[in-house]
């Protein structure tokens, strides 16, 4: 097993309507490989396999994720992947497009 993930997303990527892929984004519980050091965020190349019943999902890049406890479904615009990337949640990244223009500026 490579990496364990807790509170766990598969985010859709969209480009408009156009679903690009998904990625799992969770937090890091135990990584064997020392990319990942436990509680940092995870944020994979694009899921290539999902299996449900050994809660394991498999990335383009060959990594192999294990997951525990009850994922959830998210969706992020292709304009706000980097932010994913940078370790803001969906849900964090759903309220900054909510605050109304120049908040955080």
């Amino acid at each position: 097993m490579n990496t364990v993930v807790k509170n766990w997303r598969i985010v859709s990527i969209f480009k408009g309507e156009e679903m690009v892929g998904k990625i799992l984004w969770g937090i890091c519980v135990d990584d064997m490989t020392y990319r990942f050091a436990a509680g940092d965020y995870i944020s994979t190349s694009k899921i290539v396999e999902v299996s449900p019943h050994s809660q394991l999902i498999k990335t383009v890049s060959g990594s192999l994720y294990q997951v525990i406890g009850e994922g959830q479904k998210a969706e992020v615009q292709m304009k706000d992947f980097e932010l994913l990337r940078r370790g803001f949640s969906p849900e964090q990244i759903t309220q900054l497009n909510l605050a109304p223009n120049g908040f955080f500026h």
